[in-house]
């Protein structure tokens, strides 16, 4: 009767991975119990997480073909958009939530556009302009920037505005951190940078007074949820953007933190049930609204049972 917060299914968004084809589920090595899979069987697995209480999911894609531009992330014909509207057609009422970067279709992995070995942040933007147009397009509730170049939520909500898609949200990645906790979403998204690696846009995890500058920013241009990544590891980050700006928080409890209490409890090292609640329990504690988190499924069956 007297505990302080309250963790429900009603806080969980579902990531799933959309590949070509029909009948594919293909489990990710390093993430038990998470798959690659084609429309039909996303439809499935969404579905299925709906009538589990869940009240969403975050859809990332991975194209037939990857090219240096990452051309396929506009494809109205891509697995995202797909997924879009095959979701909305056969899952009614299910938030849909797409991750819009460009390094599951670039060939080289980094999330933006190359010049050499340098991202051209400005172009980027561009492109990512059209992948969120996209999306909406297709029927998507939420496009969700995660790419962290400068000035891209401005540039997408002008160009959803001026399309007829003011009604879209936008969940921005606002404080994305450099983290070796992303490795195991690597292999699920095929998005592994070909070389170097992404400390010229993402955070120094050392930094704090950092984030709340760039939660600011996306604020300013529109953004209407700001995520804190990763999600366990910068507790205190999400806390202070929640008491800073008071708007809807939300915060990624990453592919890492997830295949660490998978591997212990593989082991036979920890009570994977007791850890994963646990956990959720103390993102949500630390102030975030939303958790994407792909215990979602999992954790919404586990509070239904216990009522």
């Amino acid at each position: 009767m007297i505990r302080e917060t309250r963790l429900t299914p009603d806080n969980f968004i579902y990531p799933l991975f959309a590949v070509p084809g029909r009948g594919v589920r293909k489990e990710v090595g390093s993430m038990p119990g998470v798959y690659q899979l084609s429309v039909d069987e996303l439809v499935k697995e969404a579905a299925a997480a709906k009538a589990d209480g869940v009240p969403g999911v975050l859809l990332f894609g991975l194209p037939e073909s990857k090219d240096a531009i990452g051309s396929a992330a506009a494809d109205p014909e891509g697995p995202v958009q797909t997924a879009v509207q095959a979701l909305k057609k056969e899952v009614p009422g299910l938030l849909v939530v797409t991750d819009v970067c460009l390094c599951e279709y670039t060939s080289h992995g980094h999330c933006g556009i190359l010049d050499g070995e340098e991202i051209l942040n400005d172009v980027t933007v561009e492109e990512l302009a059209r992948a969120a147009l996209s999306h909406a397009v297709a029927g998507a509730d939420i496009v969700a920037p995660s790419d962290m170049m400068d000035g891209r939520v401005g540039r997408i909500r002008e160009m959803l505005d001026q399309a007829g898609h003011a009604h879209v949200a936008i969940m921005s990645y606002a404080a994305k951190y450099c983290s070796a906790f992303y490795g195991p979403f690597r292999d699920a998204a095929d998005s592994a940078p070909a070389f170097g690696d992404r400390r010229s846009h993402q955070m120094d995890p050392a930094n704090v007074e950092e984030a709340l500058r760039e939660v600011a920013l996306d604020l300013d241009e529109g953004a209407d949820i700001v995520m804190v990544k990763p999600a366990a590891t910068y507790l205190d980050v999400i806390a202070r953007v929640k008491d800073e700006f008071g708007v809807p928080v939300a915060a990624y409890h990453v592919s890492g933190e997830y295949a660490m209490i998978k591997a212990a409890a593989r082991n036979g090292w920890i009570d994977e049930e007791r850890a994963m609640m646990e956990t959720l329990t103390s993102i949500r504690r630390a102030g975030a609204d939303l958790i994407l988190t792909y215990h979602a499924k999992d954790a919404a069956d586990w509070l239904r049972e216990r009522g």
